[in-house]
């Protein structure tokens, strides 16, 4: 996949982020470009790009747990 400039990501932010100077951690992503979806941390700028069908995948796992992390 080739990666696309920034500037055609139109990133948001989830509603539950408490974003704030003091504690700037929100991941944002971008669904505008068909076929992509890219992923930006808010405090450096990276950016990680999916297919629609990796998130997809991704976002059905998140949901079955498969990435929960154990407490001891």
């Amino acid at each position: 996949m080739t990666a696309l400039p920034e500037i055609a990501f139109n990133y948001r932010r989830s509603s539950a982020c408490t974003y704030n100077n003091n504690d700037p951690r929100c991941v944002e992503v971008a669904t505008n470009v068909p076929g992509q979806v890219a992923v930006r941390s808010s405090v450096t700028g990276k950016t990680v790009e999916f297919t629609t069908d990796e998130w997809i995948r991704f976002l059905e796992g998140a949901k079955l747990g498969e990435f929960d992390v154990a407490t001891a």
